[in-house]
């Protein structure tokens, strides 16, 4: 095993530093890609793993402006290495954010949910109506997706891979407000026909596995219409027929939160709206956190292997 729980010294708080308790850290695939060294940021070793959680701010430096004792602050970029109890970080490495949403979804609100909203404003001019296509529907972004196309009148299709508990998650999916949940196998029925009776063709894909799955998704696209591909969970490329390309002019792009950030590190005014528009809808109850499963950190191996099975439809997240 990579891991080790270690007992540290807590660092020197310096002037423009910040002592954080952290409250809650999920484990994300991509944080189980950094360990493994497939990911496209690696810190360098010795590293506290995770990219994402919720912390409590204990003490700050005597600069630090924005933030006092007492706030919750998520990360503001990748590799804080949140799966600790404590840690002192420089300030403009962490956000503020209200301290009146549930922890599990402040401990998730830093990758998952500004994924599915930077995807569903930046590539296409979506109106109330229009629809949505996206594969792994069940995955942390895929909820989020689900949930914030929701509370805009946009409508949903989501792909999920057959399973022997299909039906629950269908239900689970429906209850956060899916329009139509369907597995791979159903993209190549003649019936797909049928959900197009009732509302349009989609403008937008979301692609998070390659191989297969992708390219069936691709041929309900609307002419014109854009793939964003944010994850490969399939480990296979995206295959494109020649026709798609030609006939209906699709647009293939790519999206990568960390990129994002770092492309709007100046911007503040961008990300401080994201943030807000998100914990609006989380305080009206439009947008709730994946289905967790809360694990104190000692148990920390159990769920990392959890993370890793296949169909996991619960994402695990440490209490610190």
């Amino acid at each position: 095993s990579l891991f080790r729980l270690k007992d540290l010294e807590v660092a020197e708080l310096r002037d423009s530093d910040v002592h954080v308790k952290m409250l809650a850290a999920p484990i994300n695939p991509a944080d189980i890609n950094m360990i493994q060294g497939t990911y496209a940021v690696l810190s360098p070793l010795p590293a506290v793993g995770g990219n994402e959680g919720v912390g409590e701010v204990l003490e700050v430096g005597r600069r630090v402006a924005t933030l006092k004792p007492g706030d919750w602050v998520i990360p503001a970029g990748t590799g804080l290495g949140t799966w600790r109890t404590q840690g002192v970080f420089p300030e403009e490495m962490l956000l503020k954010v209200p301290s009146d949403i549930p922890v599990l979804c402040a401990a998730t609100l830093s990758v998952n949910p500004c994924t599915a909203y930077r995807m569903l404003a930046d590539f296409e001019t979506l109106a109330p109506g229009d629809s949505v296509i996206q594969n792994a529907a069940n995955s942390g972004v895929g909820q989020a997706v689900i949930q914030i196309a929701k509370a805009s009148g946009i409508k949903t299709i989501n792909v999920v891979r057959d399973r022997p508990d299909l039906p629950k998650l269908v239900e689970r999916l429906m209850a956060l407000g899916a329009d139509h949940v369907i597995t791979e196998e159903m993209l190549r029925k003649p019936e797909m026909k049928d959900i197009f009776k009732s509302i349009p063709k989609p403008r937008l894909a979301l692609n998070c596995v390659g191989g297969k799955s992708t390219t069936e998704m691709l041929r309900h696209l609307q002419p014109k219409g854009t793939m964003v591909t944010y994850g490969g969970m399939a480990k296979q490329p995206v295959m494109v027929p020649v026709s798609a390309f030609i006939f209906r002019d699709v647009r293939l792009r790519g999206f990568w939160m960390t990129q994002w950030k770092k492309d709007h590190a100046q911007d503040q005014e961008t990300l401080a709206s994201m943030m807000d528009a998100l914990c609006q809808l989380i305080r009206r109850g439009q947008l709730t956190a994946p289905a967790c499963t809360e694990v104190p950190l000692q148990d920390y191996k159990a769920a990392l292997e959890a993370t890793m099975k296949p169909f996991t439809s619960s994402k695990q997240i440490l209490l610190l």
